[in-house]
């Protein structure tokens, strides 16, 4: 009986909006052993064609400016080498195959700067309304569990308080990213 070999893969994995890079490697390596990325679902299903193992550079930008002038920011990347893959959650998905660059360190961005303006685009794209709903609605409807005349409802406090949690979570992690790059490049 001979053994059928699979062709297609999906991985869960969950990375946060500041950990582009870990993605890029993570993407990097699944090519490397032979698996081609060829789409990403909601919440983080990443699909994979069978391919010949290829050190292949994936890298993510987040420009939202760059996806309503579509054509342009593809041809941009294009000229340059890289293969446009996708859009997901923001993020434009991108690959080249490390034979076709000159430094192996070559990317989309040309230095830490480029890196930073993008953690900026991040941050306004899609930091600015987690802190919205963090002050406009987690916080309020905390404060409004402990004034209200008919007391506190546990389930809702609770839940209200694990969602605290996992922003201010959220917001260190971007922050500690944000002010990581940010040294590295006043260095």
């Amino acid at each position: 009986m001979s053994k059928v070999k699979k062709e297609n893969r999906t991985e869960f994995r969950w990375f946060s909006i500041s950990e582009y890079e870990k993605e890029e490697e993570y993407l990097s390596k699944q090519h490397g052993m032979g698996w081609k990325l060829t789409g990403i679902t909601f919440p983080g299903f990443y699909h994979f064609t069978k391919c010949q193992p290829e050190e292949v550079r994936y890298q993510l930008d987040y420009n939202q400016e760059g996806i309503s002038n579509k054509d342009e920011y593809v041809k941009m990347f294009q000229d340059c080498g890289w293969e446009y893959l996708m859009d997901f959650v923001g993020y434009s998905y991108f690959r080249k195959s490390c034979a076709q660059m000159s430094d192996k360190d070559e990317g989309i961005f040309c230095d830490e700067e480029s890196k930073l303006d993008m953690l900026i685009r991040v941050a306004k794209g899609r930091m600015l309304p987690l802190v919205i709903i963090f002050f406009c609605i987690i916080i309020p409807q905390i404060i409004f569990q402990f004034v209200s005349e008919g007391g506190f409802h546990r389930p809702v406090l609770i839940s209200y308080i694990v969602l605290f949690i996992v922003y201010i979570g959220i917001f260190l992690h971007f922050g500690m990213e944000y002010w990581k790059l940010k040294k590295k490049i006043e260095r």
